[in-house]
């Protein structure tokens, strides 16, 4: 029997990442009302991680505790991957002894390798291409806020980055219209946009991205392993901040979302990420939400 993985959205029909978002407001609404649930009671997660988290692993590690099972932190240098392993003998054994696993690494090619020779499911923490669970968590966010997405336009201002991506896929699984404002440069790869140009749209004009949106989303400008880029980013992405003035221009009931970390001042102001239109707290929560329901779908089925 095929293991069903977590790579990317695509990995899930859209019928099946509306089902997530139904079942993990049904969960948050649960844990609000104190019920216990604990379907996965004796399963284990092994949580790889190579690089630095807050949300992914706080989000997981309490989504095993909460369902009823338990998580294991692995860092690079505590296991033999960090000598050199290689990947493929490292998903074999793991998988022999964990449940599910849950990679946060840099190279996508890396888990992609991890679950061709996993036996059980691989779920994507983060790679340099995709951060689907942040996605589902920002896809969850707005059903509760504001009802289905589809048909709606999402407007990404910054980098060409992970998060960039994994709004693409989102815009052709949720079917809803995306325009992708960038610096010259910074664009997401034109092989992934053509695979999608009825849902994605490509300027490098923030206020035409912005305009009549129903979604405006940024990221930090240097992404981890990015760091030596800074100043180099800080000035190419200088009109790219996510301002009062960018998000006049969007109709009156958007919403803004940023995964975080967040750097006030640079890819947007302290008075929209603190303001009324924010609801960046409900997205890093409802990592937690949507995450037990991508678990359950993954353990349960």
């Amino acid at each position: 029997m095929s293991v069903q993985h977590f790579l990317t959205l695509i990995d899930l029909s859209p019928a099946e990442l509306r089902q997530l978002m139904h079942r993990g407001s049904e969960l948050k609404r649960d844990q609000y009302a104190g019920k216990i649930y604990e379907p996965l009671k004796h399963k284990v997660l092994g949580m790889v991680f190579e690089k630095s988290s807050t949300r992914t692993r706080i989000s997981f590690e309490t989504a095993m505790i909460q369902l009823g099972g338990h998580a294991i932190f692995l860092l690079p240098g505590d296991t033999q991957l960090g000598r050199g392993e290689p990947v493929e003998d490292t998903a074999r054994v793991l998988s022999r002894i964990v449940d599910v696993i849950m990679v946060r690494t840099f190279e996508h090619d890396k888990i992609k390798l991890f679950s061709e020779y996993s036996r059980v499911p691989v779920i994507n923490g983060l790679t340099d291409l995709a951060h689907p669970c942040q996605l589902l968590a920002d896809m969850q966010t707005y059903f509760e806020h504001r009802g289905d997405i589809k048909g709606k336009k999402v407007a990404w201002i910054g980098d060409g980055n992970n998060m960039c991506y994994s709004y693409i896929n989102a815009a052709r699984q949720f079917d809803f219209e995306l325009t992708i404002a960038t610096p010259e440069g910074y664009e997401p790869s034109q092989e992934h946009v053509s695979q999608n140009t009825d849902f994605v749209t490509l300027t490098h004009h923030p206020e035409a991205a912005a305009h009549n949106a129903d979604l405006i989303v940024t990221d930090v400008w240097a992404s981890m392993g990015q760091e030596t880029e800074q100043k180099a980013r800080e000035l190419a992405f200088d009109h790219f901040q996510v301002t009062q003035e960018l998000m006049s221009l969007a109709h009156k009931n958007a919403l803004f979302m940023h995964c975080l970390p967040a750097h006030r001042g640079e890819e947007v102001s302290a008075d929209v990420i603190d303001g009324s239109q924010s609801v960046v707290w409900d997205e890093a929560e409802n990592r937690l939400h949507i995450q037990k329901a991508l678990l359950e779908l993954l353990l349960c089925s």
